[in-house]
């Protein structure tokens, strides 16, 4: 059994969902289609790639992941077939790729375009992935290159005994993911006093939490998802929201200072 996973920029009335899904049940019979995530905000890779990093190891080996975020064809970034960790993905030389790999990947083919859909996605994806899945001769379907677009991601910065990461991903609860790891706190921060101040010192928070349940509601709470990336909510509401935050603020960690008290937001 075969798993095509897609992951697009598409919202769910978009009749491009149904273009695709049918080019592939024609070409691929019998495989899985899983709509992996979709409505990606239009052109955010480092969304699609925080999403696709964090999930397509999940899928069995030789599954194939369909990339549709800012994947129209252009000379710049043309279509790519990308084999990486016994996986294959399909989209634009758009950067996406590094930014979900971080690594070299095992091989790279730039896919011919379809003679029938000259610069749609959709056709060339199809038949990128029914190769894959008939187990065709990848030759047949475009070039081996070298080299892939580098994007480079947003990494949290360490200086004179702090750590400076930034929002990196905001989820359906409005709760926010940075990008400052377990590892990396640890390392500054173990056994130690803090404080974590979210985009200004209005907002701090002295302490880890083990789970959103464990402190009361509308606590402002920090905790290690996961992922092992440092996480910041309120037990029972959207922080996002409440808070103005946004993918690119700032979160801070250092060790205490002049501060406010830290408590609840109500």
């Amino acid at each position: 059994m075969s798993i095509i996973t897609l992951t697009t920029e598409w919202q769910g009335f978009d009749y491009y969902n149904g273009v695709l899904k049918g080019k592939l049940m024609r070409a691929c019979k019998g495989a899985v289609i899983v709509d992996n995530a979709n409505g990606i905000p239009a052109f955010n890779l480092q969304h699609a790639a925080f999403v696709i990093r964090n999930t397509f190891h999940h899928y069995p080996e030789g599954s194939i992941h369909i990339v549709c975020v800012q994947s129209e064809y252009h000379e710049s970034h043309p279509h790519l077939l990308v084999k990486a960790h016994g996986h294959y993905f399909i989209g634009a030389d758009n950067g996406i790729f590094h930014l979900i790999l971080n690594s070299e990947p095992e091989s790279v083919i730039r896919l011919n375009l379809p003679e029938d859909d000259h610069f749609d996605e959709t056709g060339a994806f199809a038949l990128a992935a029914a190769a894959v899945f008939n187990g065709d001769d990848l030759s047949g379907i475009g070039e081996s290159v070298d080299e892939i677009n580098e994007k480079v991601p947003l990494r949290a910065t360490l200086e004179d005994k702090s750590i400076t990461g930034s929002i990196i991903f905001v989820d359906s609860y409005g709760n926010v993911i940075s990008n400052i790891t377990r590892d990396l706190f640890n390392r500054v921060f173990s056994k130690k006093k803090f404080n974590i101040a979210i985009r200004s010192n209005k907002n701090l928070i002295e302490k880890i939490s083990t789970s959103y349940t464990s402190e009361g509601i509308s606590d402002l709470i920090a905790t290690f998802n996961s992922l092992n990336l440092l996480e910041v909510g309120i037990n029972g509401a959207n922080v996002a929201q409440l808070l103005s935050l946004q993918v690119g603020d700032t979160i801070r960690v250092a060790t205490p200072g002049n501060k406010k008290k830290p408590g609840t937001l109500f």
